[in-house]
């Protein structure tokens, strides 16, 4: 039996980046980079019997495998885009794979720390020669891979939609508005996961070539322990911020900014008052919004006041004469 044909007023609930499919290859790129480099520190470890070499690998492991999160995020929010079960569409993936690398980062800078507190306390022999070398190999292939994952930070997203209105009995008005939307302000926290994954190994990379040189050939020791620690604590606040970030849109906390402009432009003629209004974030340039008002003004008329806010792509309006005196 086949489906019924979709209405006219219908629409699509597709909220990606504009970048979406572009920052999904370069993620993979990446992903590649990054496997690779980690096979060859572990081989070059237990050839050259290096330790450290061999942990920085496993270290490495633990980014290739986030990053392979992240490009999962990509591929299934695509794939699924237009999928009905998601009502608001698939937006939110890259969020919570962002949320997920957090707390993998997290993890990092905590075994990071505890391994440089072990070995402050217990100094191991190193293999400067080699060490020094992988490290500064690792450190070009971190700044390759975050050349590539910069490029997606800035882009410009045109969506084109469709207004359409829907009259009720007992005078509520719902409105659904899908304008012409110009975004920058939008971030992709998916993306942002993969670019401080590939920071953080970068800043370990520095840090250890800081270190092993001074080691090397001032027999500072007790240096790589110690940059081991700062390492550590920079990325847990890398780590707690996009936690934070993504925990926010996980949640549908509101944008106060939104809210703001959205009231000032709805009750600035006087004769409109909003009761409830909700604010919440789809995806990378998207914002979604329910504005319940009372007043003279209908609902047409809020929609109108309400077209400049181009960041919200999915306004509903429910309108609320006042009640007769």
């Amino acid at each position: 039996m086949s489906e019924p044909a979709p209405h006219p007023l219908a629409h699509e609930h597709v909220f990606l980046g504009q970048a979406h499919d572009a920052n999904a290859r370069r993620t993979l790129w990446v992903v590649a980079l990054t496997a690779v480099m980690m096979v060859a520190e572990i081989i070059a470890g237990q050839v050259f019997g290096s330790m450290a070499l061999l942990a920085d690998g496993f270290h490495m492991a633990t980014h290739a495998g986030a990053l392979a999160v992240a490009a999962g995020a990509y591929a299934f929010a695509r794939r699924h885009a237009r999928d009905r079960r998601f009502s608001f569409g698939t937006g939110k993936v890259g969020d919570l794979a962002g949320f997920a690398s957090a707390l993998v980062l997290g993890v990092v800078a905590l075994g990071i720390a505890v391994e440089s507190f072990g070995r402050l306390l217990a100094p191991q022999q190193v293999a400067f020669g080699q060490a020094i070398l992988v490290a500064v190999i690792g450190l070009a292939v971190n700044l390759v891979s975050a050349l590539l994952l910069a490029g997606g930070g800035h882009h410009h997203h045109h969506g084109h939609g469709h207004d359409h209105h829907h009259g009720h009995e007992h005078h509520h008005g719902h409105e659904h508005h899908h304008g012409h939307h110009h975004g920058g302000g939008g971030q992709d926290n998916n993306l942002r996961s993969a670019y401080l994954h590939v920071l953080a190994d970068a800043l370990t990379s520095v840090l250890a070539i800081a270190a092993l040189l001074a080691g090397r050939y001032l027999d500072w020791i007790w240096l790589d322990p110690m940059m081991g620690i700062v390492g550590a604590l920079v990325i847990a606040r890398w780590s707690w911020g996009l936690m934070r970030d993504t925990a926010s849109v996980l949640l549908d906390a509101s944008d106060p900014a939104l809210e703001t402009e959205i009231r000032a432009l709805a009750e600035a003629a006087g004769d409109t008052r909003i009761t409830d209004l909700h604010v919440w974030r789809l995806g990378p340039e998207a914002h979604a919004a329910i504005v319940s008002v009372t007043g003279p003004a209908d609902a047409e008329t809020i929609r109108a006041r309400l077209k400049p806010v181009h960041e919200v792509v999915h306004l509903t309006i429910e309108h609320r004469p006042m009640a007769a005196g």
